[in-house]
C-alpha cells in the first residue's frame, strides 16, 4: 500500500501526526516535494517549536513563506508563535483595546498583550494564522507537520474548548456591564467575532473533503500505542484519518542485528494491520541507510511513499 490514493483526492490540506521522533517532518517535506513537481502550488508549514524543515531541505526557512528554490512550486514556513502574536495583535488589538477600555484604564499596548495572555488564545489564533495560509488562494495544497502528537491534539481541541468558554461570556459581561452601569457593550461584538471564528476554524477541520490527516508512526511499542490513542482521541473530535505511515521498516535483515530487529517489529505490524488494517491505508517505509535530507534523499523516499502497487 501507498500513498498513491492521494494523487486523485482533491484535498486542500494534508495534515501529517505522531509522537515525536517517528519522521513526521520527513514523510510531510516528501509529500510537498511530490505535488510540487505534479505542479501543484504547495506550501509546507511547521508548527513544531522545534521546526527542521530548514534542515530537511538544506535552504533558511523561516516565519514568512519562503520559495524553496530547489523545488519549483514549494513554498515553506517555520511558524514563529511571536510572529502570530504579533499579527494577531495587528488583527484584532483595535476592537480588543475598544471593547476594553471601557473596563480599565490602561495604555494600548499593555492592555492588549494582557487580553493575549489568556489560556488559549495565542493557540486559538494559530489556528486561525494557518487557516489564513489555506484560505488565501495562493496555494493549491497547503501540507501541515503538525507539532508532536500532545501538542497537536490540544490545538486541535481549543476550538471546541474555546467556543464552550464562548458560550458563557456573554452571561459574564453582561453581568459585569449591569453592575458597573455602563452604556456600551462592545466585548458582545468581540465575543460574537471570535465564536464565528472558532466555529469556523472547528467546521474546516471536520470536513473531511478537505483535510486529511496522515498519521505517522514507527514499529515499536511506543510508536504503536500511541498511535491508538491518538486515533481514538481524532475520531472523538470527528476528524477522519484514512491514511497511516509506518517508517523505519526492517524488510530483509541481512545480519544478525537487523534480523533481530526485524523479528522485534513483526507483531507490532501485525498489530497494527490487524487493528486498523481494515480502516486505514497502511504504508510501510523502509529504513533507509542514509539520513534523509535534501532533495535528493527525499525523492529516494517518494518512491517508497508513493510507489503505485498493484
Amino acid at each position: 500500500m501507498s500513498l498513491s490514493a492521494l494523487d486523485q483526492a482533491q484535498r486542500h490540506v494534508l495534515m501529517f501526526g505522531g509522537k515525536g521522533g517517528v519522521g513526521k517532518t520527513t514523510a510531510s517535506a516528501t509529500t510537498a516535494l511530490h505535488f510540487a513537481a505534479r505542479g501543484k502550488q504547495t506550501l509546507i508549514i511547521s508548527s513544531d517549536l522545534t521546526p527542521s524543515l530548514s534542515d530537511i531541505f538544506e535552504t533558511q526557512i523561516g516565519a514568512v513563506e519562503t520559495p524553496i528554490s530547489a523545488v519549483p512550486n514549494l513554498w515553506g514556513l517555520e511558524i514563529d508563535p511571536d510572529e502570530v502574536m504579533r499579527r494577531w495583535k495587528v488583527k484584532f488589538g483595535p476592537e480588543i483595546y475598544d471593547a476594553a477600555q471601557s473596563l480599565v484604564d490602561m495604555p494600548y499596548d499593555d492592555l492588549v498583550d494582557y487580553v493575549g495572555m489568556a489560556p488559549g488564545i495565542q493557540e486559538e489564533f494559530m489556528l486561525d494564522f494557518i487557516l489564513e495560509r489555506i484560505n488565501g488562494g495562493q496555494y493549491d495544497l497547503v501540507i501541515w507537520d503538525t507539532a508532536p502528537a500532545g501538542d497537536t491534539l490540544r490545538l486541535l481541541e481549543l476550538p471546541h474548548k474555546f467556543l464552550e468558554h464562548l458560550r458563557v461570556a456573554p452571561k459574564i459581561y453582561l453581568g459585569v456591564r449591569d453592575k458597573l452601569k455602563l452604556n456600551k457593550a462592545p466585548f458582545l461584538d468581540l465575543i460574537a467575532s471570535w465564536r464565528a471564528l472558532s466555529q469556523q476554524v472547528a467546521d474546516f477541520f471536520r470536513n473531511p473533503d478537505g483535510v486529511e490527516f496522515i498519521l505517522v508512526t514507527i514499529p515499536e511499542a511506543l510508536g504503536v500505542y500511541q498511535a491508538g490513542r491518538v486515533l481514538a482521541e481524532l475520531d472523538s473530535l470527528g476528524l477522519q484519518v484514512r491514511h497511516m505511515v509506518v517508517n523505519h521498516v526492517i524488510a530483509d535483515g541481512d545480519c544478525a542485528f537487523h534480523r533481530q530487529r526485524q523479528a522485534m517489529q513483526r507483531p507490532y505490524l501485525d498489530l497494527l494491520d490487524e487493528r486498523y488494517g481494515g480502516r486505514l491505508t497502511i504504508t510501510q517505509v523502509p529504513l533507509f541507510a542514509d539520513e534523509i535530507k535534501g532533495v535528493k534523499r527525499l525523492r529516494e523516499l517518494e518512491s517508497a511513499l508513493f510507489a503505485q502497487k498493484p
